[in-house]
């Protein structure tokens, strides 16, 4: 995965509510963007689905970082698309979930994850600071999505591939309510 440090560093022209907001913050180029919204605490929004209050709250996820500047680069209609990709998660590429899965004996759990693709190279702008000995460079399923789908959709599409796994594999008997369960508790560990 490449950081913020690997977007384009085009000048933002007026075209859209995104465009304004960053514009009103002196916000000009498009990596400053992603280094703005880099810099923004990590943690989960009143509305998960809605990336427009990644701004106003001053934080975000994955999910609703990365779908907003997706939104912008549709404003400023640059070739950069908003990406879903499930991954194992575990403690070396996700530090802070080890100990939850090491408690209910598990190695990973498969993982949603939005991030950019521009120009063929995959570009996380929420990792960047985090101390992982392994990067998320394999994936088990990956799709372009929409910024819209970054709620319901994303969230049922991560469920539909987790019983999939599920079926597939033992999981130590868990069943998929207290696997999303245990999902849940790692990540509310990466917000402390």
């Amino acid at each position: 995965m490449q950081t913020w440090m690997t977007l384009p560093e085009v000048p933002l022209h007026s075209a859209g509510p995104v465009t304004a907001q960053l514009l009103a913050s002196a916000i000009y180029n498009f990596r400053a963007a992603g280094q703005h919204l880099h810099s923004l605490p990590y943690g989960r929004n009143t509305d998960r689905a809605n990336f427009h209050l990644v701004l106003n709250e001053g934080r975000g996820t994955c999910s609703t970082k990365h779908a907003l500047l997706a939104e912008l680069a549709r404003e400023q209609e640059l070739p950069i698309a908003l990406t879903l990709g499930i991954y194992q998660m575990h403690e070396d590429n996700t530090p802070g979930v080890g100990e939850i899965l090491s408690h209910y004996n598990l190695p990973f759990l498969p993982e949603a994850h939005c991030y950019l693709t521009y120009k063929g190279q995959r570009i996380d702008i929420t990792r960047a600071n985090i101390e992982a000995t392994e990067s998320i460079d394999r994936f088990l399923y990956e799709e372009t999505i929409l910024p819209e789908q970054i709620g319901e959709y994303k969230v049922d599409l991560h469920k539909r591939f987790l019983r999939q796994w599920l079926a597939e594999n033992n999981a130590n008997g868990y069943s998929f309510d207290k696997l999303w369960t245990i999902r849940e508790e790692c990540i509310a560990s990466l917000t402390q």
